[in-house]
């Protein structure tokens, strides 16, 4: 073999195992504990909340909603999603809480979703800000309304001057603003406040982040390829110390539209405001992540699926998206090797 085709052998080698160091590792298999998972998210991400608490309402007993809107608002069309459940108008009426519930009722009598009356047993936090133009108001008191039909004990917060974005305590840009990374300082802490109405009694959130930020393989929780139900190739897990070793509760936070690690690198994962407070309550916070795209799924703002572009299922246990997002949390709840 001559010289210069061992060199360039030697160099593969060598781009193969630096591109092994920095590819995603698997999900790690935990033990923790999925008899009582909580979710929350903003706008795609808050739809995507309800959604997996309602299909799942035997399991996920508490959301966060910030800027979203009632289960199955969008009945299967992007149209109605972008118009009637974001801003809607006289011409473009939100639907009638009380239609949604029959539809959610026929989801349930036909097996596709949770029995609804585990709903009566669940918590909600809803969010909505006054400097919003995004999803207006209106919109997530028809969350609180649809709740409210189900006997869902809901908390909904609409009195801080927030524009569109996930509100903190210190990071991000404005708080009026509406602008990538969607990540807005409003010295207020939502993931603190909807953590402690979801889960009860926390302890403080710790100094700073202790626990480890895992970038994980998306792949095989899509049956092989992310990319055809919408998701990205990697998403993340917040991992505490001591949930490496111990019995640790499960959170799912979903990110908005434009707000995946694609758009926004790692700055809602890191900042949005659930790390310190998952670090002092033994709490692993799952952030799956889509992927924009344009053919076959028109999807180009990366959002969760809440109209229907995976398919007619999308808001029920066997929507894509939600079976992949389920998976996860299996995954997690698996026993360690």
């Amino acid at each position: 073999m001559s010289r210069s085709c061992k060199a360039s052998r030697v160099a593969l080698l060598l781009v193969l195992l630096a591109w092994r160091g920095l590819a995603a590792e698997p999900l790690p298999a935990l033990g923790a504990d999925a008899s009582a998972v909580t979710v929350s998210g903003l706008s795609s991400g808050a739809y995507m909340a309800v959604q997996l608490q309602v299909a799942h309402s035997a399991v996920v007993n508490g959301a966060g909603a910030l800027a979203g809107g009632p289960y199955y608002c969008a009945q299967g069309n992007g149209w109605t999603a972008y118009y009637n459940c974001m801003t809607p108008g006289w011409w473009t009426p939100l639907p009638a809480a009380s239609v949604l519930r029959l539809q959610t009722e026929a989801f349930a009598r036909a097996g596709q979703i949770d029995a609804t009356s585990h709903l009566a047993h669940a918590r909600a936090w809803l969010f909505t800000g006054t400097r919003d133009d995004t999803v207006s108001q209106d919109v997530v008191k028809a969350l609180r309304d649809y709740y409210t039909l189900f006997g869902v004990d809901t908390r909904l917060v609409a009195d801080q001057p927030a524009g569109h974005g996930m509100v903190t305590a210190s990071a991000g840009g404005a708080c009026g603003a509406t602008a990538s990374p969607y990540i807005n300082d409003c010295r207020y802490d939502a993931a603190g406040e909807l953590l402690k109405y979801l889960l009860g009694d926390l302890a403080p959130p710790s100094a700073k982040e202790g626990g480890a930020l895992v970038r994980f393989d998306q792949a095989p929780f899509a049956g092989g390829d992310a990319a055809a139900i919408g998701l990205a190739a990697e998403g993340f897990a917040y991992i505490p110390r001591s949930c490496r070793s111990g019995r640790c509760r499960v959170h799912v936070a979903f990110h908005g539209c434009h707000q995946n690690a694609e758009s926004v690198g790692e700055r809602f994962v890191r900042e949005a405001g659930y790390n310190r407070w998952a670090d002092a309550n033994r709490l692993i916070v799952l952030y799956p992540q889509t992927a924009a795209s344009s053919f076959p799924l028109f999807n180009p703002r990366a959002c969760w699926d809440w109209w229907g572009y995976t398919g007619a299922l999308y808001a029920t246990r066997d929507g894509a998206q939600i079976r992949a997002v389920w998976a996860m949390i299996e995954r997690l709840a698996a026993q360690r090797p």
